[in-house]
């Protein structure tokens, strides 16, 4: 596949390639259609051959050259499965494209300090595991790590002091960035309101602007619910103190803390009775006291 796309990606060698879907034709006609010399023509000409893209008879004292249509159509495949890999439907892109959108209209809000204040966010989500276990998905740092960033990052440093009063850290970094070379992509500090274990969970989280300045501030308050099959989670975003430039950070509520909710959500249904606290991951989970 490599051969081919590099024949493919010279103009000159493209244009050799249209000449030959018409009809075979030899060398040189085919320097004479394409407006170049013939010795070069014919360079191009092995340069595709070898990719398999075209196949040459010599005819008397000519050289005849014919497309072979299936290298085409093998690449036509390909380009199709990659396609319909970013295209699928609620898939990355159109993820991308949703917040693109939303990214659009809060840059065009946010024209003063304060455009953003009373705005709020609601979520709601049944899980498949009692409330005493969300509650330690929502306040063990080694469980948090696990769930609280959207798909496409990893938490690289994470401090939850499950207290009133208690210090939040949160740090994140691409998914795939396994070895921490790559920019940190953000980083929340925050503070507990208030803790009422199984029941109730409320905090204030910050996101830091590049100079290090609040972007704004959420005040988050969740509530777990007990019912037949598990828990069901209300969370209840609020903003505060929003700053002209917290606007990227404010496009991605919805979606972000969505995803981080369903990753949860798929956490405990993988395995809903698991009492494990620790994080394998290499992820600094710091304080949870």
């Amino acid at each position: 596949m490599d051969a081919l796309l590099t024949a493919l990606a010279d103009p000159a060698r493209w244009r050799l390639v249209t000449l030959l879907a018409e009809r075979p034709r030899p060398v040189g006609i085919l320097a004479q259609l394409a407006g170049a010399r013939q010795p070069q023509t014919t360079k191009h000409l092995q340069t595709l051959e070898r990719a398999g893209l075209v196949t040459s008879q010599r005819t008397g004292q000519r050289r005849i050259y014919a497309l072979q249509p299936g290298a085409l159509r093998d690449l036509a495949a390909a380009l199709g499965r990659l396609a319909d890999r970013a295209d699928q439907a609620g898939g990355p892109l159109a993820t991308y494209d949703r917040y693109g959108i939303s990214l659009q209209a809060e840059r065009l809000a946010a024209k003063a300090p304060g455009w953003a204040d009373g705005r709020s966010f609601g979520f709601l989500r049944s899980l498949t595991a009692q409330p005493g276990l969300v509650w330690r998905h929502l306040t063990e740092a080694g469980l948090l790590a696990h769930w609280w960033t959207p798909d496409d990052l990893r938490v690289s440093e994470i401090v939850f002091e499950a207290r009133p009063g208690g210090r939040i850290v949160q740090e994140y970094r691409d998914a795939e960035d396994a070895d921490g070379s790559d920019l940190v992509v953000g980083r929340a500090e925050g503070v507990v309101d208030d803790v009422r274990p199984d029941e109730r969970l409320s905090y204030q989280l910050s996101p830091l602007l590049p100079d290090g300045g609040l972007a704004f501030t959420a005040h988050v308050d969740l509530h777990l619910r007990p019912t037949d099959t598990g828990t069901d989670l209300d969370v209840q975003w609020r903003i505060t103190g929003s700053t002209v430039d917290s606007a990227d950070f404010i496009a991605g509520i919805e979606i972000g803390f969505g995803q981080s909710l369903d990753k949860l959500a798929a956490v405990l249904a993988a395995d809903p009775h698991d009492a494990d606290a620790t994080d394998g991951s290499g992820t600094d989970t710091g304080s949870t006291t």
